[in-house]
């Protein structure tokens, strides 16, 4: 039996890294996924890789900081697939590479938007879905481990950061007791194209942050944080509530 049989899953974010490893691997579990991604060109190659490879998936054109599109990413969802069992909301910018002194205000805004009133604004929808429902569902936010550990050069990322997983404990409070279980995955340094391009924005390589930002003395593979998010929307994680994943190679601890 695949841990996620005949569940219905919704990825954010899912046209690449994290949440493109998160689709196919849900896929790979059992679930049929809505690939849900600003990206239509990429989605919709995420959803053919993941037919091809045997699995089941559609494509959901959606920007989450407008919730009108949110909500209806959901209901595509259910007229496709008939009931929304989980989600992982993983859909964010890149983070902002300016310090406090030069903080880009503009910048702030979208980030803002994106990370963390389009996270609310998914949870808004998914819950509410999973309240119309007899079999109620499961909710990752993903998080990063800016949340826990500060580092230089991106004060928007971190504050939005924070705030996913505010957001998580505070939904969390509000709807274990209706069957609803929300957590968090805070990633370290994941090999993704949003850290590439951070990097390349900071003048840094790979081989400079490994010392200073893992345990393990690499960086975190994208699957290895879809592992995590797997893990929370499975049943196996039956009674973790309101709890925060770390998936940094320790990265937390230094």
């Amino acid at each position: 039996m695949k841990r996620l049989e005949n569940k219905v899953a919704i990825i954010t974010g899912a046209a690449m890294g994290m949440g493109l490893e998160t689709a196919k691997l849900f896929a790979e579990e059992g679930a049929k996924v809505v690939v849900a991604d600003f990206n239509e060109k990429a989605g919709q190659e995420a959803v053919d890789a993941i037919v091809k490879n045997g699995g089941t998936a559609a494509f959901c054109k959606v920007d989450i900081s407008d919730a009108k599109q949110v909500e209806n990413m959901v209901k595509f969802t259910v007229e496709k697939y008939g009931r929304l069992d989980c989600a992982v909301n993983n859909a964010a910018l890149k983070p902002d590479n300016n310090s406090f002194a030069e903080l880009d205000e503009d910048y702030w805004d979208k980030l803002q938007a994106v990370d963390l009133k389009g996270t609310a604004l998914c949870m808004k929808y998914e819950i509410q879905q999973f309240l119309t429902q007899k079999t109620k569902g499961a909710i990752v936010n993903i998080s990063s481990i800016n949340a826990f550990k500060p580092t230089t050069g991106n004060p928007a990322y971190q504050a939005f950061k924070h705030g996913v997983v505010g957001l998580t404990k505070a939904a969390a409070f509000e709807y274990g007791t209706q069957g609803i279980r929300i957590n968090s995955v805070a990633p370290g340094a994941i090999k993704t194209p949003m850290l590439t391009e951070s990097l390349k924005g900071l003048g840094l390589t790979e081989a400079d942050i490994i010392p200073s930002m893992s345990l393990v003395g690499r960086l975190g593979e994208p699957r290895e944080v879809a592992y995590g998010s797997l893990f929370l929307c499975s049943d196996e994680a039956s009674y973790v509530h309101g709890t925060v994943l770390h998936v940094g190679g320790g990265f937390e601890l230094l």
